[in-house]
């Protein structure tokens, strides 16, 4: 493995993104990069801190109070009587770990929460909270390498389910827009030949864009 895939195992993988980097994955690669100090993830608190000391060979310090506190694990409870169904929490999940559907109350699975509160400020209504479920224990002692495991896993398996989405909806307005590029004026309530030739031309270059892009991935 490379430094950065060990560095990453020794992190709690709640994605939680308190670093200040988009996932645990991206934390570790900064820390191999050093470009990032060892002390940015309050997940893994102070014994977090020591484990990637040991590793790396930087200087053991305290947790960046920037970045959080070290605290007890909690795992996040919908009210069902406040939830709407709208669905926004489900996609910022990191581990999958909330199941619903549009209009349909929402529900936590609380084995598999991470805690990383990501679902609590998208909800429009307020209708999440946080409980403490390992009271007194904080850090790794809240935190074990299996469930650290199983939201690593989770995490893999979420950013493919979201690669997917975000493909299925690509390719639906790709052709979509090849379809009105097909015959501009009948979807267009303009008859001007010039105003419609504009349009194809935006139209094209969108979807070169979007061809582009898809390549690139």
């Amino acid at each position: 493995m490379s430094l950065s895939q060990h560095i990453n195992a020794l992190l709690p993988q709640t994605q939680c993104t308190r670093c200040g980097y988009p996932d645990c994955a991206a934390y570790a690669q900064a820390i191999a990069a050093s470009e990032a100090a060892i002390n940015r993830c309050p997940p893994g608190g102070d014994e977090g801190i020591h484990r990637l000391a040991v590793l790396t060979g930087q200087p053991v310090t305290t947790l960046d109070p920037n970045h959080g506190h070290e605290g007890p694990r909690h795992v996040a409870v919908i009210d069902e009587a406040w939830c709407i169904g709208c669905t926004l929490c489900l996609p910022v999940c990191p581990t999958d770990a909330i199941l619903g559907s549009n209009k349909r109350m929402h529900s936590v699975i609380e084995k598999h929460c991470t805690g990383c509160e990501l679902c609590i400020p998208v909800c429009p209504v307020d209708c999440i909270s946080l409980v403490n479920v390992t009271a007194l224990k904080t850090g790794w002692k809240a935190w074990s390498p299996t469930q650290a495991e199983d939201a690593r896993s989770r995490y893999a398996f979420h950013q493919i389910k979201q690669l997917r989405e975000t493909r299925v909806q690509a390719d639906r307005l790709e052709k979509k827009a090849e379809a009105v590029l097909a015959d501009v004026a009948a979807h267009s309530r303009h008859t001007d030949s010039a105003v419609l030739d504009s349009k194809r031309t935006v139209i094209e270059a969108a979807l070169a864009r979007a061809r582009a892009r898809r390549l690139n991935n």
